[in-house]
């Protein structure tokens, strides 16, 4: 493992052919998902690329004669969350609907078991990790460039990725609450053992998702790294040195916030999106006390709100809620609600594992950011609806594999 760390590009290369096919193929859905080259080069957007490479994972798996099943309790209750919302769709207001949406989940569950049953080793998930904090990086490099470039300035629609999952500016946000706090613990991880330039693309790991989230204009994504701090830092907050540093930040935040995002900070609850997400959350918790066991329908929110709570509509058409568990207690009942918590659950109340050497110190702190990272998706989720985001089911499977590797040397 020491030998890969941080980036030694041939013993990676190496490394990586020996993998085999499925872990090629996973490795190459992960580039498409996050890095979305089709989208960037529409001459090759003439193929459905992640459905294909997760299909080539699937199948090199199979004829893997090496595979062995990855047993998690988290394995029982992402099935069991698959198989609510199933009851839900064939037993909620509009199942033409639900039916159209069914794949917005199912997906993921393929993707989760690929992951966790594919990235089995330390050296495989120091690989497949490395590929997200790259894509990461990619995607929080434009982030920040587009901000400097436009002068710290202010424009209602943030900064966007490419098409796909993170083309709105709150998406792209929360995956640099994703990315930040691992990228974090990989420096506290690997910066006593890498060359000076390796340190600096680390540091740039860590400062450039900050930028993008300050210039993507999304108060929730803002509040979310606000309380990721404060969970990361709050142990060394009365030292000195370390007082001095946030005070310093906070100032040169402050200082390159535009007026027009301090002014939605202060006009946040009375202005009109806020005063419709209010609606929607108050209505989505009379579905879920109307229908408490599965739900509305699975993806039925909308059509349910404006059928039941027309007069609450402040836009010519209702959108989700813009709240994870109110779409998920809308989608899904108190059933599928209680399931979802239990899942997050396992990133929030893990246990405390210890490990001294220095591959041990590495998962250790990798451990801690992916947490943290989930931690800001939750914040963030109050005020977005992204269930059925890469967020937490990416998460999720890394999670495992991490625990998986972890466990078979301490």
């Amino acid at each position: 493992m020491q030998e890969l760390y941080f980036l030694k590009v041939k013993p990676l290369w190496n490394q990586f052919w020996k993998e085999g096919f499925s872990f090629w193929m996973i490795c190459g859905y992960l580039f498409f998902e996050y890095v979305r080259p089709q989208s960037i080069v529409p001459s090759i957007n003439f193929l459905p690329w992640t459905s294909i490479l997760i299909l080539l994972s699937a199948l090199g798996l199979l004829f893997d004669s090496n595979r062995k099943w990855v047993s998690d309790r988290l394995n029982k209750w992402i099935i069991a969350f698959y198989l609510v919302i199933l009851v839900s769709t064939y037993t909620g207001y509009n199942t033409a609907i639900s039916r159209h949406y069914l794949e917005f989940f199912y997906t993921w569950l393929i993707i989760y078991f690929l992951i966790i049953n594919t990235v089995t080793t330390k050296e495989r998930f120091y690989i497949f990790l490395l590929i997200f904090l790259l894509a990461s990086f990619k995607l929080s490099s434009h982030g920040a460039q587009v901000w400097v470039s436009r002068g710290f300035g202010f424009t209602k629609w943030g900064i966007t990725g490419p098409r796909g999952f993170f083309g709105n500016s709150g998406e792209l946000s929360i995956q640099m609450l994703v990315f930040f706090p691992v990228a974090y613990y990989l420096f506290i991880a690997l910066k006593d053992y890498v060359k000076p330039w390796e340190k600096f693309i680390l540091l740039l790991f860590i400062i450039t998702p900050v930028m993008t989230i300050l210039g993507a204009s999304s108060r929730g994504a803002q509040l979310a790294l606000s309380i990721q701090c404060i969970v990361m830092f709050y142990k060394q907050i009365f030292r000195v040195k370390v007082l001095l540093g946030i005070s310093i930040s906070v100032l040169v935040v402050m200082s390159l916030l535009p007026e027009e995002q301090k002014e939605r900070f202060r006009t946040m609850g009375d202005d009109k999106t806020s005063e419709q997400r209010i609606l929607y959350w108050t209505n989505g918790i009379e579905m879920i006390k109307d229908h408490p066991f599965f739900g509305v329908g699975f993806f039925n929110f909308v059509p349910y709100y404006e059928r039941y709570y027309y007069g609450d509509m402040l836009y010519p058409e209702a959108e989700l809620p813009h709240n994870i568990f109110i779409q998920v207690g809308t989608d899904t009942g108190l059933v599928g609600l209680f399931i979802y918590i239990v899942m997050l659950s396992r990133f929030l109340l893990k246990k405390k594992a210890t490990g001294n050497s220095k591959d041990d110190i590495f998962f250790l702190n990798i451990q801690k950011g992916i947490s943290i990272g989930i931690l800001g998706f939750v914040v963030a989720g109050q005020f977005v609806s992204v269930v059925y985001y890469p967020f937490m089911w990416i998460g999720l499977a890394l999670y495992v594999s991490l625990q998986n590797c972890f466990r078979k040397e301490i």
